[in-house]
């Protein structure tokens, strides 16, 4: 893997997100996935993947907290593309014991208690779904906050023992918009109303022009560093 990191790192920067998953997944056609979250940047990986017949599975996170418009879009795709996105749900007995000690909405209650939330309903199944992969792509893009600024398009997971690839890190938000304007790619209806980065429907606001993608996300708590545990954020 570190070999395959080594030899691409360079020359996949100038590769398009189709070119970037077209070289890694044919190299890993059986061991390749990709997390959608089915927010816009995923939309067009999915769009991509599926438009194409690439050899990348497609799973999303059902954390039993998203918006309605959420799950509308997971149909839509299913309706478009002629597929069945996988799903992965939290361990019902961790969900139950963390309700019933803390309360439906504890995440409020202190920055411990919402990522021990998050580390139930996404990292854990998160860890279900990469088991035994060997390639992980994402949607994420350095537009979209300060902490991802300096993500390369491919990198060693020492967390998951994985290739972990961003096919969308160079691009801007207009090139998203872009794209899924001319291919007709299902979306959350949630982005014409300035809810940019969405995840759960208690922890994702709207955003105000010019603030930070990723400021909608926990907005109650102080700092910037604004991540659920999925992904660890990138220094320059």
């Amino acid at each position: 893997m570190q070999e395959f990191i080594k030899k691409h790192k360079e020359n996949l920067e100038g590769k398009t997100p189709l070119e970037i998953i077209q070289t890694v997944s044919s190299e890993f056609p059986k061991d390749s996935v990709f997390s959608s979250s089915l927010g816009l940047e995923d939309q067009v990986i999915s769009d991509i993947i599926l438009t194409n017949n690439l050899p990348v599975e497609i799973f999303t996170l059902d954390t039993g907290r998203h918006f309605a418009q959420t799950y509308q879009v997971h149909e839509r795709v299913n309706d478009k593309y002629k597929t069945r996105i996988k799903t992965y749900y939290p361990d019902t007995s961790e969900i139950e014991k963390f309700v019933n000690t803390n309360g439906p909405d504890a995440f409020y209650l202190s920055p411990e208690l919402r990522k021990q939330c998050c580390h139930i309903r996404k990292v854990q199944p998160l860890e279900r779904a990469l088991k035994g992969k060997k390639v992980w792509f994402t949607g994420i893009r350095r537009e979209q906050s300060e902490d991802r600024a300096s993500t390369p398009v491919i990198e060693f997971d020492q967390d998951h023992d994985l290739i972990k690839v961003h096919p969308l890190v160079h691009w801007k938000i207009d090139e998203v918009w872009d794209h899924v304007k001319k291919n007709n790619v299902p979306y959350n209806a949630l982005h014409n109303k300035g809810f940019i980065s969405i995840g759960c429907a208690p922890c994702t606001r709207a955003i105000a022009e010019g603030e930070d993608s990723r400021t909608g996300r926990w907005w109650w708590e102080s700092g910037d560093l604004k991540e659920c545990g999925l992904h660890v954020p990138h220094k320059a």
